[in-house]
């Protein structure tokens, strides 16, 4: 079998961004755990190929989106699960909770349109050759997106209204 040390390496280093990007995408952090498991298993297996390409990176960011899409399109085929990806978050993390359902909040392509540029720190070229979309395309969303995330926590945050009686 070929030699693996390559990915022990690019695991270490990317597990934690990997794991953060899923949990964006899915919101709950088993199914992130489970995604990002999925998806190096995947890798693992095809690491020959894919250490020699010019983007590991960009790959592997393809493969936990489409990940993702497909975890979805599972989903709307069940009835009646809408409200078991229930969010464990711990309770002195209101910000990151309320940043979470503002994220839920955005459609599908907004959303991964904002992982990747201010998570992954992707450009507009990189983000649209990821989800095969226009670079026109990545722009509206991501501009749409920020826009409703900022109407959303300005005009949300429970932390203001307190302050104010």
């Amino acid at each position: 079998m070929a030699d693996r040390a390559g990915f022990t390496e690019y695991v270490v280093a990317r597990r934690a961004l990997l794991h953060r990007t899923a949990w964006v995408l899915t919101g709950d952090h088993h199914l992130a755990e489970d995604l990002v498991q999925q998806v190096l298993t995947k890798l693992y297996l095809r690491w020959p190929r894919v250490e020699r390409m010019d983007s590991v990176d960009a790959y592997v960011r393809r493969m936990l989106v489409n990940a993702n899409v497909d975890r979805l399109r599972r989903r709307r085929h069940l009835t009646g699960l809408d409200s078991v990806d229930a969010v464990a978050i711990s309770p002195d993390s209101d910000a990151l909770l309320d940043l979470r359902q503002a994220l839920e909040s955005l459609a599908p392509g907004q959303r991964r349109a904002v992982v990747l540029r201010h998570l992954w720190g992707l450009s507009v070229e990189e983000t649209a050759a990821t989800l095969g979309v226009s670079a026109g395309t990545v722009k509206s969303q991501t501009s749409d997106a920020l826009h409703r995330l900022r109407d959303l926590l300005t005009t949300t945050d429970p932390r203001s209204h307190r302050d104010r009686s």
